[in-house]
C-alpha cells in the first residue's frame, strides 16, 4: 500500500479509482467491509483502490477541549491495519480549520474527481463530509451524475444485533469490556508502548512487571486483565494491571504487565499488549500477603484463559 500525506491536490494521484472516505478509527469489522467492497469494485473496474482519511482526527481540531474523546488507534496503527486490506493507496489529508471550511463541492471536484479520478465511491451509512457536513448521500449521488461516478452507501454492518461502531468500541474498552469490544474490532484491543523503569513493587513481591508508557489514548478501564504481549519477536502470556495500586500509597496511574515464564531485561523495549479478558477490578488489600495471594490466583486464571491462544482475527 502506498501512503501519501498531502493537502496539495494539483497533481493527479490516480487515473481512475474506487474510493472510500472516513476517519476509520479502530479499523473495525464495519470498516473492513467497506474496504472489501472498495477492493472488489476496483478489481472489476481495473482501477486503483483508495482510502481517504484525515490526520489529526477532525474532532481534535473542531473540539480541541473535548478530553473525553479518545482515539482507538494511533495514526501508525491505523495505517498498518488499513494496509492489511489490500488497499492500493492511502491518502492522508492534514486536517486544519482551513480545510474544515472547504465545501463538499470543492472537495469532490478537486480531490475525488481531479486528483483521484474517482469512478466509484463507497461510504458508510452515516458518513458526511465537507463544511457543515453537506457531503451527504443525496449530494454525492447528484455530484456523481455530473462528474460520472457511481455512489454506494453501505447499510449498517453488525453481528448478533451489535452494530459495528467506533463509539461503541470506545465505551466498551473504557468500561473494561474488552471481550465485547473484540466482537466489533475483530481482534483484541491493542496498546503499544515502551517499557520504562517503575517503582519495582512487583519485583519485591516476586512478580516483576514491565511498566509501559504509551501514545495510545484509549486505555482499558482500571483492572487486571489476561493479555498476550508481543515483544522481542515473541508472543507471551501475561497479566496486566491498570490503575493506581491502592495497597501502596503514593503511586501514579500505570500500565504494568507481568509476563509468564520470562525473565529477560525489557527496559527500553517496544511492546504490544493484546487485551483478552478482564479478570477483576483493582482492589486495596489488607496486607502484602493478601495481595501476593491474589496475584498468584490472577496468574492461574489468566493462564487458563490464554491457553486457547490469541483470539483469531475476524473479518
Amino acid at each position: 500500500m502506498r501512503t501519501i500525506i498531502t493537502n496539495d491536490f494539483s497533481h493527479p494521484l490516480a487515473e481512475r479509482s474506487v474510493v472510500t472516505i472516513g476517519n476509520f478509527d479502530g479499523v473495525h469489522r464495519g470498516h473492513r467491509e467497506i474496504f472489501r467492497q472498495v477492493t472488489e469494485r476496483a478489481r472489476a473496474l481495473s482501477a486503483t483502490s483508495v482510502v481517504v482519511t484525515f490526520s489529526p482526527h477532525p474532532l481534535r481540531v473542531l473540539q480541541p477541549d473535548n478530553r473525553r474523546f479518545c482515539l482507538i488507534t494511533t495514526d501508525e496503527q491505523k495505517r498498518e491495519l488499513i494496509a492489511e486490506n489490500d488497499i492500493d493507496l492511502l491518502l492522508v489529508i492534514p486536517f486544519t480549520r482551513e480545510f474544515a471550511a472547504v465545501s463538499a463541492d470543492d472537495f469532490v471536484r478537486s480531490v475525488l474527481h481531479a486528483c483521484l479520478g474517482v469512478r466509484f465511491l463507497v461510504i458508510g451509512h452515516d458518513y458526511a463530509f465537507g463544511r457543515g457536513r453537506e457531503g451527504n448521500e443525496q449530494f454525492l449521488v447528484q455530484m456523481g451524475q455530473r462528474l460520472d461516478f457511481d455512489v454506494k452507501v453501505l447499510e449498517p454492518v453488525g453481528d448478533g444485533g451489535v452494530l459495528f461502531s467506533s463509539s461503541v468500541v470506545r465505551r466498551l474498552v473504557a468500561d473494561g469490556a474488552v471481550v465485547d469490544a473484540l466482537q466489533i474490532l475483530g481482534r483484541c484491543h491493542r496498546v503499544c508502548g515502551q517499557v520504562v523503569h517503575g517503582r519495582e513493587i512487583g519485583r519485591s513481591l516476586g512478580f516483576p512487571t514491565a511498566n509501559i508508557v504509551t501514545h495510545n489514548e484509549l486505555i482499558p478501564g482500571d483492572g487486571v486483565y489476561a493479555v498476550w504481549v508481543s515483544v522481542l519477536g515473541e508472543l507471551l502470556m501475561g497479566a496486566c494491571s491498570i490503575g493506581v495500586n491502592p495497597t501502596f500509597e503514593g503511586g501514579q496511574h500505570t500500565i504494568e504487565v507481568f509476563l509468564f515464564d520470562f525473565n529477560d531485561d525489557l527496559y527500553g523495549q517496544d511492546v504490544v499488549v493484546h487485551f483478552v479478558e478482564k479478570l477483576r477490578d483493582v482492589t486495596r488489600f489488607a496486607d502484602v500477603a493478601a495481595l501476593k495471594s491474589q496475584i498468584a490466583a490472577d496468574v492461574v486464571s489468566a493462564r487458563a484463559i490464554l491457553a486457547a491462544g490469541l483470539p483469531v482475527e475476524q473479518s
